[in-house]
């Protein structure tokens, strides 16, 4: 199985791709294209600009799904919604192809040092994702990052760590059946 795994951050230090690795560990048998959105840095999407052609990077954004089986992902929040990094990469390729995850199944995680863990941005992508091609199988929530995430450990809280399993096993079952 062929996983696409990215945080929707391009922050050196992101929490969320430091919960992406993670759950990576529990697919240590299939093949991982851990993606960073800093390789995909495009101009600010606009029509004006759009009149002028799609940068490569929103094709080559496209190329990396469609080469997939399925989708892993950590949204970071700021201000409540998708960080603009990812969201200029989604608008970009949105507009090449309206389907850009392409019918995948995702599994759709978020995480913030606040008490929500992401949540705005979680549900935001639970609505509109399905409407992209996005077939969102699983969604997790961590809440309070620094609190409940070890960088050597992982998900310290065990009520935490045995949902994300669950689900992290749910996901499995489900793109491999």
């Amino acid at each position: 199985m062929k996983i696409l795994a990215f945080a929707g951050s391009t922050s050196s230090t992101s929490i969320n791709k430091e919960l992406v690795k993670f759950v990576l560990k529990d697919f240590q048998d299939d093949e991982i294209n851990l993606i960073d959105l800093n390789d995909f840095d495009m101009p600010v999407f606009s029509v004006d600009r759009e009149k002028k052609g799609f940068p490569d990077e929103a094709h080559h954004f496209l190329q990396v799904i469609e080469e997939c089986d399925a989708i892993i992902c950590s949204l970071a929040e700021h201000n409540r919604s998708y960080s603009a990094a990812f969201k200029n990469v989604f608008d970009w390729a949105s507009r090449i192809n309206v389907k850009v995850f392409q019918n995948r199944p995702m599994l759709l995680m978020s995480t913030s040092p606040g008490g929500y863990g992401g949540g705005n941005v979680m549900n935001t992508a639970k609505t509109f994702f399905p409407q992209f091609g996005g077939e969102v199988k699983e969604t997790f929530s961590l809440p309070k990052f620094y609190e409940n995430f070890d960088l050597e450990v992982g998900v310290i809280d065990p009520e935490m760590l045995k949902d994300l399993k669950d689900k992290i096993t749910n996901f499995k079952n489900q793109i491999r059946n």
